[in-house]
């Protein structure tokens, strides 16, 4: 067999080969042009979300997080956009009693839900005790996170005390929560930039107990 035909039959394989990757490749283009464009077609879908004890009506994108309707629908900006990927808890809501990152959670998902923000959890001027703590404890420099760590700390308190968090009742049994590790892992998924781990370790540990503030 001469070395001509081999590099032919080579050449050929060769070409065949990328021709079918080729049109693997333009069928998937192809494919995610189609998701794009459908999911670009106008339609918003109606939605009733409970925040705070208020029932707000709204007609979202259903591509719309929880954390943008909040923000930008409902003026609710205590709640934080940090890395809108999940990552450092800045935007920490309680939904039904469970802490939960809201910007990971579409808002048409939490439809009939009970979702309380940092906005919600004072009585009036009367704040609540993890607030209260907070401050007393200075456990904050720039501010930023301490919304979603005072969310994300009312409701490990919850979960470390009950077991089961509860949306009815945003109040604490006055007990000890656990060791100072157990809480840093707990708390571990919410970033503060500025390091004041100490004290809002100390302003958990407080509140937890029923310091007086």
């Amino acid at each position: 067999m001469s070395q001509r035909f081999l590099l032919s039959r080579r050449l050929l394989g060769t070409t065949a080969l990328a021709a079918v990757f080729a049109g693997r490749f333009a069928h998937a283009q192809s494919r995610e042009i189609q998701i794009a464009a459908a999911s670009d077609k106008p339609g918003n879908i109606d939605m009733q979300l409970d925040v705070n004890g208020e029932t707000h009506k709204l007609s979202l994108d259903p591509r719309t997080t929880l954390l943008d309707a909040l923000r930008d629908h409902m003026g609710l900006t205590g709640t934080k956009k940090g890395c809108d990927h999940g990552q450092c808890g800045a935007c920490t809501v309680l939904i039904n009693g469970v802490r939960m990152n809201s910007c990971l959670s579409l808002a048409a998902a939490r439809d009939g839900d009970k979702i309380t923000t940092i906005e919600g959890l004072a009585e009036g001027e009367k704040l609540h005790p993890m607030q209260a703590a907070f401050v007393k404890a200075d456990a904050f420099q720039c501010g930023f996170c301490t919304p979603g760590q005072i969310c994300s700390a009312v409701g490990m308190v919850a979960e470390m005390q009950r077991g089961a968090p509860s949306a009815a009742s945003m109040d604490f049994d006055a007990k000890p929560v656990g060791s100072v590790e157990e809480i840093r892992e707990r708390m571990s998924g919410n970033i503060c930039r500025c390091s004041a781990y100490p004290n809002i370790v100390a302003a958990i540990v407080a509140a937890s107990e029923g310091a007086p503030t």
